[in-house]
């Protein structure tokens, strides 16, 4: 088994990280897009630019043999901020229903008090399951076509067909996601409290 991934693992300046301070960097810039100019098509190729991105650093990562903590530690990060500003924003704009922003909302506070709880017991965050980045990738994909459907009045009623599909897609897979993670946490923490 090759050991390459693991050459960059204290490093801060890599391909990937730049890519995923990029994604980082368009956080604020969509939230600028969204509540100021109201510049809806700007703001879809930004969504767009930074949800399919995800995938590419770590990808990257892995080819180059760059894979980092820094990395491991930015990525879900940027996940998770562009899924708080298009819920920011959405819900402000009234592009989604209150109730599809709390439940995301919840699900999120799920993994902040999963997350406390394994701290407290002297252990780091759970490994990240593929389940979890598939239902985040197709959230990253719905929400540019929830706001192009917004956007664009002649195809509003087809893309919002595709984006209300891949959202509530996504929202169930994110919660089963968040399960699977609770799940892990049980574990671990079990484990770590059986005597030697």
């Amino acid at each position: 088994m090759s050991r390459t991934p693991a050459v960059a693992a204290d490093r801060v300046l890599t391909l990937p990280n730049l890519i995923s301070f990029l994604r980082l960097l368009g956080v604020p810039v969509f939230m600028w897009l969204m509540l100021g100019p109201h510049n809806d098509i700007a703001a879809v190729v930004v969504l767009a630019v930074g949800g399919s991105s995800d995938w590419i650093d770590g990808w990257v990562a892995r080819r180059l043999g760059q894979v980092s903590r820094l990395g491991e530690l930015l990525d879900p990060l940027a996940d998770r901020l562009y899924i708080l500003a298009v819920l920011v924003a959405f819900t402000y704009r009234e592009i989604v229903p209150w109730e599809f922003t709390a439940a995301l909302v919840a699900r999120e506070l799920m993994m902040v008090v999963c997350l406390a709880v394994l701290r407290r017991n002297g252990f780091g965050p759970p490994q990240v399951h593929y389940l979890g980045k598939t239902a985040t990738f197709i959230l990253l994909a719905a929400f540019p076509v929830l706001l192009l459907a917004r956007a664009a009045p002649p195809i509003e009623t087809g893309a919002a067909a595709i984006g209300w599909g891949l959202a509530w897609w996504g929202i169930i897979l994110y919660w089963i996601a968040g399960f699977l993670y609770v799940g892990q946490a049980v574990r671990v923490i079990r484990a770590g409290r059986e005597p030697a």
